[in-house]
Formats: C-alpha cells, structure tokens, sequence
C-alpha cells in the first residue's frame, strides 16, 4: 500500500504524553506540511504558532479547560507542545482553510513520528482579555479567529487507541 495512504490510515489521537520535547528537525518539517495544505483560492490566509514553551503551552491549556467549565482540566494530556493554527475571519472559508491546515499537521507528525491530537475552542480561548494578548504578543492580527490547537509530543503506549472499525455505509457512490 502507498506510505500515504498507509499513513492516513494508521495516525490516531494520543491522550498520554511523555515530557520528552518534540525534536526541532520533526518540527520544522510537521509545520512546513501545514503550509501546504489547500485553501480556499490559493489564499493561504490561516496563521500557524507553534508554542514550545512550558509556560505557554500550561497557560494556553488552562484557557482551554476553563471554555470547557473545567479549569482544572488537563485538556492537553501532557503534551509538551501545541500549535494554534489561526485564519482570516473576514474570508468565507476561513474555517475551512484553518481546518485543512490541521488535517496537514496532524498527517505529517504521524509521518515524522511525533504524537498528536486535535484539540478544539481556540476560537473561544482568545475571545477573552488574556487570549487577546496573547495574540498581540505573538503578532496575530485581531480579525484572526482560533480554529483548533494541535497537541504534539512522543506518547505512552497506553495513549493511543486502536482504530474502530469503519461503520457500514460510509461510502454512498452515486
């Protein structure tokens, strides 16, 4: 079977990390596939953050939990890094060109070997007053809307699932 393909059907979400960083040779090349993802037009509108710093990535976390009414929450399962993927609220498709950029990140670290998982609220984790500047501070615009945060890291064995068989009907060829 094509290594693609193959890939596509093996990657699953992990929800167990080990504290081992994420080597910057596998990160470098995981954000590079995000900026190949398509977009609506050739625009490439959305913003990636890869956020690498333990403080960051626990304050970003605790946004997060509290948009879910659960600050104590540990909406990230330990992963030492997370990349907030951003777009343009102001283009039509700018859900859709922020998801398919996750899509991209989420294949390419399992193609490098790095763990992940999407995790969803961004949009609501920088609607507040302290999401907001964290934005400023990182150079995003204000008319950028939080698609989704990808987790990465190298998981335990125990944080990964198998795959659930695929459900009958699926597929409707017409």
């Amino acid at each position: 079977m094509n290594e693609v393909i193959q890939c596509l059907k093996e990657r699953r979400s992990c929800r167990k990390y080990k504290a081992e960083p994420v080597r910057r040779e596998d990160m470098d090349v995981i954000l590079e596939a995000g900026t190949y993802a398509a977009t609506a037009r050739g625009g490439q509108s959305p913003l990636i953050v890869a956020v690498e710093d333990p403080e960051t990535v626990r304050q970003l976390e605790r946004l997060n939990a509290a948009v879910m009414g659960q600050p104590e929450a540990h909406t990230f399962y330990g992963a030492p890094a997370v990349v907030v993927v951003f777009s343009d609220q102001n283009i039509p498709f700018c859900e859709a060109d922020g998801n398919l950029v996750i899509g991209n990140i989420l294949n390419a670290a399992h193609a490098v070997g790095v763990d992940s998982c999407y995790i969803w609220r961004a949009k609501e984790e920088f609607e507040n007053e302290e999401g907001r500047a964290l934005k400023a501070k990182w150079g995003v615009p204000e008319h950028y809307r939080g698609i989704g945060n990808v987790i990465l890291g190298y998981g335990e064995p125990d944080g990964i699932r198998e795959a659930a068989p695929r459900k009958e009907g699926y597929i409707i060829r017409a």
